[in-house]
């Protein structure tokens, strides 16, 4: 099968953020935050939440460990719409920096042999 070349942006937009929704979704659970709650923060529907609990959505890719951290650091912060997207901002940009959208970009697409994520501007610092 031949990968479809994707952009940075549409590997966060179909992968890292539904992974990053479901993963905060299921912190801020845990945080004792009711579901119909959480759905509000995020601006999408209750079923959304239920489909990441189950499993059915946002499950395409895994965070590695430190990335698991750092959502659990981010759902301690979530209070309201404005914080989840502060610290939804945050999170992809770690994931930048720590080149994890680099590791996920080639499990999905065919990426350049050269690419570098300084040089084409994916990462937090442009070389």
């Amino acid at each position: 099968m031949v990968k479809a070349f994707l952009m940075p942006q549409e590997i966060e937009t179909f992968y890292v953020i539904p992974a990053l929704r479901s993963n905060l979704a299921d912190a801020l659970r845990e945080k004792g935050m009711k579901q119909k709650d959480v759905a509000e923060i995020m601006g999408i529907n209750s079923a959304t939440i239920s489909q990441y609990k189950s499993q059915k959505r946002g499950q395409k890719i895994s965070f590695p460990a430190e990335i698991i951290t750092e959502i659990k650091k981010s759902a301690s912060k979530i209070s309201d719409r404005y914080t989840y997207i502060y610290e939804t901002q945050r999170l992809l940009r770690i994931i930048r920096e720590r080149k994890v959208l680099c590791h996920i970009h080639h499990q999905f697409s065919d990426v350049p042999s050269l690419c570098d994520p300084g040089k084409v501007g994916c990462s937090a610092r442009v070389i």
